[in-house]
């Protein structure tokens, strides 16, 4: 299917994309040729292949959940302008 200088502009100026001649020139080339690419996949006899989403399997990999060391919350702590039972302590922001 042969997509027309026209159709180029109008396609265009619905994505809001401002084309020079020579740009209309060669998106009228590509998209002719994408075109015919799915006409050539509407050829192709579908009847009995069963519709799939996904054509591998899927599988979750999961790692060890192993708990290691942190930073010392003392360290953590230690530049805070205000603590209060371990943790930091803010100004009250609403009223």
């Amino acid at each position: 299917m042969k997509l027309d200088q026209q159709q180029i502009k109008h396609i265009a100026s619905l994505a809001r994309l401002g084309l020079s001649d020579d740009d209309i020139e060669m998106f009228s080339i590509q998209l002719s040729d994408v075109l015919d690419n799915f006409d050539i996949l509407e050829q192709i006899d579908t009847t009995n292949v069963q519709p799939v989403a996904q054509i591998i399997s899927l599988q979750n990999v999961f790692r060890e959940d192993n708990v290691e060391s942190s930073v010392p919350q003392s360290v953590i702590l230690g530049n805070a302008p205000m603590k209060e039972n371990e943790c930091f302590k803010v100004q009250t922001i609403l009223p």
